[in-house]
């Protein structure tokens, strides 16, 4: 078994390097016959090799791997080279003879048909040589070999199957195995050589003949390697271009971009582009790089390059022509549209089809006739669309079709349709253009209704030529004028003329006519039989397109029924129909005239309102009919009472307005209106009745101290008219014009304090009330103040009086009560007062007193302050307010009391101060007016009213407060009478709600008053 492995490893050695030599054999550049050839002899000289050094079983019975070899030489080199390994192992075996000669000789005969038969499934298959197919020829192989062995002498072959069968078993087909992947490898190796100079070869042969330049160059931008293409289009040659830089070919490009675009491709891997490069001799050409990075050799740049300057040029000759072709499309007064054959949707749209239709075209794009149109039409234009596209129809052309559009409604089209075939010979798109004949259609139309309005017209229709001479006249010319055709014609317009209108007026009329093109109006002409109408006409000048007249023509219908008309229903609007007087509309347009007249002759005018007294009685009692009779009497006597200039006129019923013009003076009227009076009051016989009335007369005069218009002057003479009647009737009243603005400057006035009370105008003012002795402070007084905002703040003497009497009086009184008492709590609030330390107090005047509601008013106020207690609230009246009411307004203190608010009477001393008054109104405090305490230093007398009204006090136990204590003075000499209470000057000036906190924490008392004492004297 050792010489069996030792004789396996000598074999193996054999088939290694028998295998590194067919490698090399391989390699080298021979035919395939001539390599088969040798592959057979190296095969053959191997075997050989191996049959001369074989494992020896016994006299003429050896042992070695040439079925290993000559199967492989068949498999991979095919029968040729299998024949010569073959022939010489054969020659081999059969020189050594002995026993083992047959069976040795049939070995390798099967080692090669095995070989060969894999060959052919090899090649026939085209199949690659796998691992298993090389194993399984192995195992064919050497089980033949083992079964061959059987041909030899019966103990020998089993002694020989003993020794070396299991050798050539493990062995053998791993060899087989083994050998056979080295040559496959080797096999695979020489292809892929041989594949790539192939390719190479194709290569470099594609990029020389190649119409698309190239070049190869590294990362600096030299360039490597060039093909003719480039050297064709560059002029340069393959010596002059290779070593040369981008830079000097490229033509639009500096060195640094050229680098940074570099770079660029670097890191993407390629990029595509177009630039110019500039041939050797300096021209310009367009080219487009296709370029890619190699990462070989340190770096490497391929690029083909393409001359596109004639597809550039086509481009732009192309472009300019799409351009040219879409301004003509484009600007094309038709409307032109593009539609696919496969669904019939819009492609192209002109300016005339989006202005047509009304939609923007990037809206029309995309979309069929069904998006656009009703659905019944719709279908029809789209049935007419197929027709055309298969052929049916050829072009089409539709001289009429409406279609009804967004902004400009229905139009008229006429339309043609053609198929554009494409590059099959098939309609691929549908051409329309369409043509909007509605103006055309129109005019058509117009001119077909003016020949019939000629024809028809019930107007007269006269046209003349340009210099005047009639060319031609309708029907109703002869029915109006009574002129035939042919009697007119040849004539000019001097033929109607009458002399009713001076030559001036004809003057006027050509002077608007050639000015204008045109003249409209009344104009008085004469018939055939000399008999006068009124015709209004309407002349026009016709002109031609350089704007010359060539004719005019006239218009003309007869309207003197019309005119007569008209001065009937004139008469009507501005006569009354019962008196014939002039009515309301003609007295207005009259006084109008005489206001004008006044003003310009700087004269007077009256306006004189008349009704007439007791008329309704006799309407009633004798009827209307003989109302009217007297009606149409009595204004017969009063316009006979007027001058001639004057105007009466009656403005309905019994009312008339008289205007009495050119006045010297007011007092000049007077005889007219006695005048008026007398007419009015005479008596009038009607039958068995005799009638009278009278009449009241109210008088303005104009102008006036103020601009008026007429109906203010008609305002005031009927004001003044309602005075003369309350004034017993039959006479005469003047209006008072200053009496007037008083009285509308004081309703003026209540609107604005309306208005401040609105817009909050309004501000309290509060004046501190302090115990002058201890410096304590027990109150304030509320006073209003009016933030006027052109004049300033304003107190209450300049508006207050205005709505004393006015129920507006109460409004502001309970505003202010309401703002006294909210300013309360918010003192509270912010911890500045106590709820028992400080009190407020407001003025109520008499009308807001005597309200009946007025207790449910001031709870509704107090109810709205809950945090305020009623003791903290005094209300301050005048003696005045309780006069009319003595025991009302002592049982609203009362009620009043019940709730806990205080009442003072305010200026006492001033009024009658009667000790009833103090007896029955149960006030809390007296307040001495500040007009006694400003004299009492000087003046005995208010001093002596001053002690009287604090003994009062005392005696009826009510607290005293002194007003108006301006120095420290009067407070000393106040104290020393036994008063201690006051408000003033001397303590502080009424001041803003904002402003009391920092007074109050400044606040103290003189000195010298806390030093007084009462006199004997006092109270």
């Amino acid at each position: 078994m050792l010489s069996a492995a030792l004789e396996l490893t000598y074999n193996m050695a054999i088939l290694v390097a028998m295998v590194l030599i067919s490698g090399f054999l391989r390699q080298a550049h021979w035919s395939e016959r001539q390599q088969a050839l040798l592959q057979g002899l190296l095969f053959g000289t191997a075997t050989l090799i191996g049959m001369a050094n074989p494992l020896v079983l016994g006299p003429g019975l050896i042992f070695d791997a040439r079925s290993v070899m000559i199967s492989l030489c068949a498999l991979f080199f095919g029968p040729l080279a299998a024949s010569v390994t073959v022939t010489l192992a054969l020659a081999y075996r059969i020189a050594l003879g002995g026993v083992g000669l047959y069976t040795g000789g049939l070995v390798i005969l099967a080692s090669a048909v095995w070989g060969l038969y894999f060959h052919r499934q090899w090649l026939r298959r085209d199949l690659p040589i796998h691992a298993t197919r090389l194993l399984q020829l192995g195992l064919l192989v050497h089980v033949t070999e083992l079964l061959l062995f059987l041909s030899l002498p019966t103990p020998l072959a089993w002694q020989t199957l003993q020794t070396i069968g299991l050798p050539i078993l493990l062995a053998f087909p791993l060899l087989t195995l083994l050998m056979g992947k080295v040559l496959t490898s080797q096999d695979a190796a020489i292809q892929s050589v041989a594949a790539l100079r192939k390719s190479e070869a194709q290569h470099r042969a594609i990029l020389q003949t190649a119409m698309n330049g190239f070049w190869m160059a590294d990362l600096q931008g030299r360039l490597l390697e060039v093909n003719q293409a480039y050297v064709r289009m560059s002029g340069y040659s393959v010596q002059e271009l290779l070593g040369m830089q981008i830079t000097e070919l490229d033509a639009l490009r500096s060195s640094a971009e050229i680098a940074t675009h570099i770079q660029k491709i670097m890191a993407t891997g390629g990029d595509r582009f177009e630039t110019q490069h500039r041939s050797k001799d300096g021209k310009v050409f367009d080219v487009e790089v296709s370029i890619q990075y190699l990462a070989i050799e340190g770096g490497r740049l391929m690029a083909f390059l393409r001359d596109i300057t004639e597809r550039k040029q086509a481009e732009q000759a192309l472009q300019e022509s799409k351009a040219l072709t879409e301004a003509i499309v484009e600007n094309l007064p038709l409307v032109v549209f593009l539609k696919r054959e496969s669904d019939l949707r819009f492609v192209l749209f002109n300016r005339a089809g989006e202005a047509l239709l009304g939609h923007d075209r990037q809206d029309m794009i995309g979309k069929n006739d069904l998006d656009f149109f009703p659905a019944e039409q719709a279908a029809q234009f789209m049935q007419q669309d197929r027709d055309v596209l298969q052929g049916e129809a050829g072009a089409l052309d539709i001289p009429e079709e409406t279609i009804l559009t967004a902004k400009q409604g229905r139009r008229v089209l006429h339309t043609r349709k053609f198929g554009i075939l494409g590059s099959r010979g098939h309609a691929k798109y549908l051409l329309g253009i369409s043509e909007d004949i509605t103006e055309s259609k129109k005019a058509q139309e117009r001119l077909l209704l003016t020949a019939n309005v000629f024809t028809h017209a019930r107007e007269g229709i006269m046209i003349t030529d340009a210099v005047g001479v009639i060319v031609d006249v309708n029907e109703s010319f002869t029915r109006i004028t009574g002129y035939r055709r042919e009697q007119a014609l040849g004539q000019t317009p001097q033929l109607l003329r009458s002399d009713r209108q001076p030559p001036a007026f004809f003057q006027a009329m050509w002077r608007n006519l050639n000015r204008d093109g045109q003249w409209y109006g009344e104009i008085w002409n004469q018939r055939q039989n000399g008999e006068d109408y009124a015709a209004m006409l309407n002349i026009s000048a016709v002109q031609d397109a350089q704007g010359q007249v060539r004719n005019f023509v006239a218009l003309f219908s007869d309207i003197t029924g019309i005119k007569k008309h008209q001065s009937e229903l004139e008469h009507m609007a501005h006569y009354d129909v019962l008196t014939g007087l002039p009515n309301r509309v003609l007295m207005a347009d009259r006084l109008h005239q005489a206001m004008t007249q006044s003003i310009r002759r700087s004269q007077q005018l009256a306006v004189v309102y008349l009704d007439l007294d007791g008329f309704k009685s006799i309407n009633d009692c004798h009827g209307h009919e003989l109302g009217d009779r007297l009606l149409t009497h009595v204004s017969s006597r009063m316009k006979q009472a007027l001058r001639e200039g004057d105007t009466l006129a009656r403005m309905g019923g019994d009312e008339f307005v008289a205007v009495l013009i050119d006045l010297k003076e007011s007092q000049a009227s007077a005889p007219l209106l006695s005048r008026l009076l007398a007419a009015a009051a005479e008596p009038v016989q009607l039958g068995n009745v005799t009638l009278q009335v009278s009449a009241s007369l109210g008088v303005t005069f104009y102008p006036q101290a103020e601009s008026l218009e007429a109906d203010q002057l008609l305002r005031q003479a009927d004001q003044a008219m309602y005075q003369a009647k309350l004034a017993g009737k039959n006479r005469f009243h003047f209006f008072d014009a200053e009496q007037d603005r008083t009285t509308r400057g004081h309703f003026e006035s209540l609107e604005r304090i309306r208005q401040a009370l609105v817009a909050k105008e309004f501000v309290l003012y509060y004046q501190p009330k302090v115990n002058m002795r201890s410096g304590a402070v027990f109150g304030v007084e509320a006073l209003i103040r009016w933030q006027h905002p052109d004049k300033g703040l304003l107190g209450p003497a300049q508006f207050l009086p205005v709505i004393e009497e006015h129920a507006l009086a109460v409004e502001v009184g309970e505003w202010v009560i309401n703002a006294a008492l909210s300013q309360i709590a918010r003192w509270q609030n912010e911890g500045l007062v106590r709820p028992d330390s400080i009190s407020v107090s407001v003025n109520v005047a008499a009308r807001q007193l005597q309200q009946n509601n007025f207790v449910a008013r001031l709870r509704g106020l107090l109810a709205a302050h809950p945090q305020v207690r009623p003791a903290q609230l005094e209300i301050e009246i005048l003696e005045t307010s309780a006069l009319n009411d003595l025991a009302g307004v002592s049982q609203l203190i009362e009620d009043c009391q019940q709730m806990g608010v205080l009442f003072a009477l305010d200026d006492f001393g001033t009024g009658y101060s009667s000790l009833s008054y103090l007896k029955h109104l149960r006030v809390s405090t007296l307040k001495i007016d500040q007009s006694f305490v400003h004299d009492m230093l000087d003046d005995p007398d208010d001093l002596a009213i001053l002690q009287g009204v604090i003994g009062l006090a005392a005696a009826f136990k009510r607290r005293v407060i002194a007003e108006g204590v301006e120095t420290v003075a009067h407070g000393n000499l106040l104290l020393q009478m036994g008063c201690e209470l006051g408000q003033g000057y001397a303590i502080a000036r009424p001041m803003l709600a904002q402003d009391f906190p920092q007074w109050l924490q400044r606040w103290q008392a003189n000195p010298v008053w806390g030093l007084a004492s009462a006199g004997a004297d006092a109270y």
